[in-house]
């Protein structure tokens, strides 16, 4: 049967039902560039609309899973487990748990993604580190994986390509935020990479795609379906997104701040959802009452130690690990301060993403080049009291036009009240399968 992007996507658009042959000839041929992005930009445009039923969405993910190699890692004797984040401002947790986890005896062949919308990428972050490659064939990913316990790699033009070109075309044509679209995305990838387990987190609020808790459980019970359709023992974490996480946003500082976690040094943020990430991780792998193994994988240093064997594999420098002041860094600094005296309210991760992105930290087209040294050092929280010209971030920027044009926006992010507010916990509430 004979299909045209035109007659699908205008099924779409009139909220009727997309068939099954029909989407995979879609997803085949954008692939094999016989479909142009403006059309598979419409068809995003219209799911994010109209959105996809149960049997749409189970195709469609099928559809992007095979459109390239499926990894096969069960002759690899210990449990393959992995995470993975919706996306958020300062969300750098991939990268002191994944080694933590491997140094715990667990595999984890992470595929990441790159920066989406206003929050970040792991593969930009890592990027940051001199020689890094995310960018390897199947035989690499498996080669890096057998030898450390741990790769960290993005799509590679075999591995979901379908994906890897649907997802730079999403944040560059405003059909980032769909359950349809995010969810397939992410499994898609999961599902390629030969998992026993996968930790999904959830992110929820104001810097979050899934800005309300009903919109965030949806999407974890969509993914946890899907994983467990496929025969992966899935878990989701919803966690809370109203403030960045930690108290860097960009890219080479959230390494330097991962690097700190791993030293024991790290944000208290950070620190907890690493941990208590890493003990879901371990629980999905067979480890009971992981937490203290976690805690001295950290202590001693093997996860410090992890992490710079992998960027080692990966081509990176891992000098810059044992010093992170080697990291690039902007060359112009300024700062935002409090307007008043009082307590921290309002710290609004969006404003502080959406910033970050503008001064170069992201990518607002698709072709646009990440400037790793721009970042945002935030100095106050919620709930944290300050007196007025008291710093509350410093901003690390190359262009200082577009500083200008950012300066009130990013200032923006922070409100200064009377009364200190109450703190949401991290982790909002834990979402398994139905037969768990």
């Amino acid at each position: 049967m004979s299909f045209s992007a035109v007659d699908l996507i205008g099924l779409k658009r009139d909220r009727k039902t997309l068939p099954d042959d029909g989407i995979r000839w879609l997803i085949d041929a954008y692939t094999r560039d016989e479909v142009a992005d403006y059309q598979m930009s419409a068809m995003a445009m219209a799911i994010v609309l109209n959105g996809l039923d149960r049997r749409e969405l189970a195709t469609w993910t099928e559809a992007m899973l095979t459109s390239g190699d499926v990894l096969d890692f069960s002759d690899i004797p210990i449990p393959k487990i992995d995470k993975h984040s919706t996306g958020g401002v300062g969300d750098k947790i991939s990268i002191p748990l994944a080694p933590l986890v491997a140094a715990c005896g667990i595999a984890v062949p992470m595929m990441s993604g790159r920066g989406l919308g206003h929050t970040g990428g792991t593969l930009d972050k890592l990027e940051s580190i001199e020689g890094f490659t995310t960018r390897i064939n199947k035989e690499r990913f498996r080669s890096i994986l057998e030898a450390h316990n741990l790769v960290l790699a993005g799509q590679s033009e075999t591995m979901v390509p379908a994906d890897r070109k649907l997802y730079g075309l999403r944040d560059a044509s405003g059909t980032v935020p769909s359950i349809p679209l995010i969810s397939s995305s992410i499994m898609s990838k999961k599902l390629s990479e030969g998992l026993d387990g996968l930790l999904l987190d959830v992110k929820t609020g104001s810097g979050a795609f899934m800005q309300t808790l009903e919109d965030a459980r949806e999407l974890a019970n969509t993914m946890v379906g899907i994983g467990e359709a496929s025969g992966v023992d899935t878990v989701a974490l919803i966690t809370s997104m109203d403030q960045p996480l930690g108290n860097e946003v960009g890219n080479a500082n959230e390494i330097a701040e991962s690097i700190a976690v791993l030293n024991g040094s790290g944000p208290a943020d950070v620190t907890e959802l690493t941990l208590e990430f890493g003990t879901v991780m371990l629980e999905l792998g067979g480890i009971p009452d992981a937490k203290p193994q976690l805690e001295e994988a950290i202590a001693n240093g093997s996860a410090l130690e992890k992490l710079k064997d992998v960027a080692r594999a990966h081509g990176g420098d891992p000098s810059m690990i044992d010093d992170p002041s080697l990291l690039p860094v902007a060359p112009h600094v300024e700062s935002i301060t409090a307007p008043a005296s009082g307590y921290v309210t309002k710290c609004d991760a969006l404003a502080v993403g959406l910033s970050t992105t503008r001064l170069g930290a992201g990518r607002e087209r698709q072709e646009d080049e990440i400037n790793h040294g721009v970042g945002v050092t935030i100095h106050a929280k919620l709930g944290d009291e300050v007196r007025a010209g008291d710093p509350l971030a410093t901003v690390r920027f190359s262009d200082p036009v577009r500083w200008e044009s950012q300066r009130d926006h990013l200032a923006s992010a922070w409100e200064i009240g009377d009364q200190r507010p109450s703190l949401s916990p991290l982790i909002i509430e834990r979402i398994d399968s139905p037969g768990d």
